[in-house]
């Protein structure tokens, strides 16, 4: 068993072969590995490297530290780029995508370990990967519109595929869901209680790889994990959420959520109301028309969908607001615009997709 190490002591990605599986860690704990443009470029060279190494038959996906595998985008550095007038937030997304895209079209099995927080461009990363695993500690989400932004990073591509109208609401509401929901949703395929991974790293160190690396990786999983648990909440909620987040537009999402009960649900119906009355008018909009037209398009089309709508956003969107008011100032006190779903008008919506 050959183990050759590429890392030095600032490394924010260590990568490390064992036993014909290439490791790769986000190593960044103290900002829930949130990733930076520097890992962004790591991560594409081991895997562009392992790609073509013969010894190399699968790859494992991680985060350093028990909190999370990674917690987004360094948003901050984002937002201090464009203030600066420098080209960081440009640079950033389109690498950051077509690492994303590599990962989905990666030619040999990619397992993720979405233990703890895996949120924005975690789930960016993780969504492309065979084997996606959580634990009790997952907490999964794409939380962008708190912030005045959108889910990106393949979201308008496997939001909407996730079952009924539950990636629209995942998406509007940006509302983090734990390992049953993330089973149920399609968004993970394999549990396993945090106490064994341990144990799936020493099988992974002493696994012997036949012709099919994927069933070989399967067949661990098999022993320590299960493909489904019983009680995901959003099960329970699946018709009332495919009623209220398939009517055309937000505003009246939000008023039949007030005004109409369905079942024993109407406090989780209030209180979506009370969280989208929260979230950026803007970003909601544009996130619900981002994802009904995902659903229809190609993996690569929603790809460019997305970059199409960075490359205004910063100038015409929520984000620096959203930035300033919760991770600058923390007054936690956006000032979007519009300040309502009422003062937005459908052109402010479109014009995002225009030249599409």
């Amino acid at each position: 068993m050959t183990a050759h190490a590429h890392t030095s002591a600032t490394d924010h990605v260590l990568a490390e072969v064992r036993n014909h599986i290439g490791h790769l860690t986000l190593n960044r704990p103290a900002g829930l590995n949130a990733l930076t443009l520097d890992m962004v470029r790591s991560l594409q060279k081991h895997l562009h490297r392992w790609a073509q190494d013969a010894d190399v038959q699968a790859v494992v996906l991680r985060g350093e530290g028990p909190k999370g595998f990674c917690a987004g985008g360094d948003i901050r550095s984002l937002h201090d780029s464009y203030k600066a007038g420098q080209r960081l937030h440009l640079d950033f997304f389109e690498e950051e995508y077509a690492l994303d895209l590599c990962i989905h079209r990666y030619r040999k099995p990619v397992m993720v370990l979405m233990d703890g927080f895996t949120l924005g461009g975690g789930m960016g990363l993780a969504q492309g990967c065979d084997l996606r695993i959580v634990t009790e500690r997952s907490r999964l989400g794409m939380p962008e519109v708190g912030i005045g932004y959108f889910p990106d990073v393949g979201g308008s591509y496997f939001l909407p595929r996730v079952p009924g109208e539950l990636g629209i609401y995942l998406g509007v509401s940006g509302i983090q869901i734990k390992a049953a929901d993330a089973l149920y949703c399609g968004l993970a395929n394999w549990y396993l209680d945090s106490d064994k991974l341990a144990a799936l790293d020493e099988g992974l160190d002493r696994l012997a790889f036949g012709d099919h690396p994927l069933k070989d990786l399967q067949g661990l999983l098999a022993r320590l994990g299960t493909q489904t648990l019983g009680d995901a909440p959003l099960a329970r909620l699946r018709p009332v959420i495919d009623h209220f987040f398939a009517l055309p537009d937000l505003p009246s999402i939000i008023e039949q959520l007030r005004a109409v009960s369905i079942g024993d649900s109407h406090q989780w119906a209030l209180d979506t109301a009370e969280l989208l009355q929260t979230r950026s008018p803007l970003a909601m909009a544009v996130t619900l028309e981002l994802l009904r037209r995902g659903r229809h398009l190609a993996l690569e089309d929603c790809f460019a969908m997305e970059l199409h709508i960075d490359r205004q956003w910063f100038d015409h969107g929520d984000i620096i607001e959203g930035v300033r008011a919760l991770i600058i100032d923390k007054d936690k006190q956006p000032r979007w615009n519009p300040p309502t779903l009422a003062a937005l008008n459908a052109q402010r919506v479109d014009q995002f997709f225009e030249g599409l």
